[in-house]
């Protein structure tokens, strides 16, 4: 039994060892109903804040922009809030 248990942590350990790395891929802009991120590499491309907008209307929320990373890689992350109490309507959907 244990030459076999052995012989599968080999065979283990060799597969792991030839399979070739991978790097998943992001898109680049992902979120959910509490918020989100935008690859900063699309902030010269289009208009992050109107997709920001759009987002978070979809769910009947306001956004909050968090932090930016201005470096190669980095992301803008946002969050969606609901609408303050008080507010004279609803967020604004933007119609493409």
């Amino acid at each position: 039994m244990r030459k076999f248990g052995a012989a599968s942590l080999v065979a283990m350990c060799g597969m792991l060892a030839c399979a070739p790395a991978q790097a998943q891929w992001v898109p680049p802009i992902k979120g959910n109903d509490t918020g989100g991120i935008i690859a900063y590499s699309l902030a010269s491309q289009m208009d992050i804040r109107a997709r920001a907008i759009d987002h978070c209307a979809f769910y009947g929320k306001v956004v909050k922009f968090l932090a930016v990373q201005p470096d190669e890689g980095g992301y803008i992350s946002f969050a969606c809030r609901w609408v303050p109490y008080g507010a004279a309507g609803g967020p604004v959907r933007a119609n493409y």
